[in-house]
């Protein structure tokens, strides 16, 4: 008797296109789940056949979703949530699942990891995942469910809540700034040359065309670092070089604009218990130390 064509799709196969949907490319899927090529490639054209509609689309620098697939890529991503959900139970009403949040490196280690990972003891049930990179993690990809941004958003459909007006000043070692602030030129620690776009690295190429960079990194948190060490002056937002041992914060003109730090999160979960948790929390944090960040 030949099989009856299956008419609902496999969890499985959903697994495979949330990953595909997630990372945009065959090689990212298989290593977040440990599979080969061949059967991320097999466990969508299973989907896609279920479904009766085309999902991804290949393109030069990977896979983009279609129309269909990011309505799906929505539908897995909420299946998902409940999958977790039923593994942990319904012991009491608190929240629990996996929360994944997207922040730059120096936000992330500068500020949020200390004061964020308390809410694993505070609710037992939650999980987090945090990214801390200076790509953009998407969150209409569903790549992450709370992303934290300088700058609010002019698109997408989303939540955006104000978090903080960030500062920045010149931060090094107490004798460099007073050689800076007695008339030395100053010398600078900035980004690599692969994030030379970083606003905090225009900024210093714009106004300081002709001052030595004497020490380059990816993130904010090792250019702190290179400060202490006495390699120069780092432009730094307030609440890391305020927080920096031997740090301190030099008399030095121009210095950039605040920029709003805005958190965002998808509008279809605004009720969702885990993330609306942990976005609340967040905001709590911020709000309570409101002052490291301000001029």
């Amino acid at each position: 008797m030949a099989d009856k064509k299956r008419t609902e799709p496999d969890w499985q196969d959903i697994r495979v296109f949330l990953a595909l949907g997630r990372h945009g490319s065959l090689s990212a899927a298989a290593r977040t789940l440990r599979v080969n090529h061949a059967t991320i490639a097999r466990r969508l054209h299973s989907l896609e056949e279920t479904l009766g509609e085309k999902l991804v689309e290949r393109r030069p620098d990977g896979y983009v979703l279609t129309p269909a697939g990011t309505r799906a890529l929505t539908a897995a991503s909420d299946m998902e949530a409940s999958v977790q959900t039923l593994g942990r139970g319904w012991k009491d009403d608190s929240p629990k699942g996996l929360v994944r949040i997207n922040a730059s490196p120096a936000l992330s280690q500068g500020f949020l990891i200390p004061r964020l990972a308390k809410i694993t003891t505070q609710f037992p049930g939650l999980d987090i995942d945090l990214a801390t990179d200076l790509r953009t993690i998407s969150l209409e990809r569903h790549e992450a469910d709370i992303a934290i941004r300088l700058g609010k958003p002019q698109d997408g459909d989303l939540i955006a809540k104000q978090l903080a007006t960030i500062g920045y000043g010149y931060y090094g070692t107490q004798e460099i700034c007073r050689q800076v602030e007695n008339g030395t030129e100053p010398v600078f620690i900035s980004f690599d040359e692969v994030n030379t776009y970083v606003p905090e690295a225009m900024w210093l190429a714009r106004h300081f065309p002709h001052s030595r960079i004497s020490f380059r990194a990816n993130n904010q948190v090792s250019q702190a670092m290179a400060a202490r060490a006495g390699a120069g002056l780092a432009l730094l937002p307030h609440y890391l070089g305020r927080t920096e041992r031997d740090l301190s914060l030099c008399t030095l003109e121009p210095v950039p604009p605040p920029r709003e730090a805005w958190l965002l999160t998808r509008r279809q979960h605004r009720k969702d218990l885990p993330i609306r948790t942990v976005a609340e929390y967040i905001t709590r944090i911020f709000a309570a130390e409101s002052a490291l960040f301000e001029k």
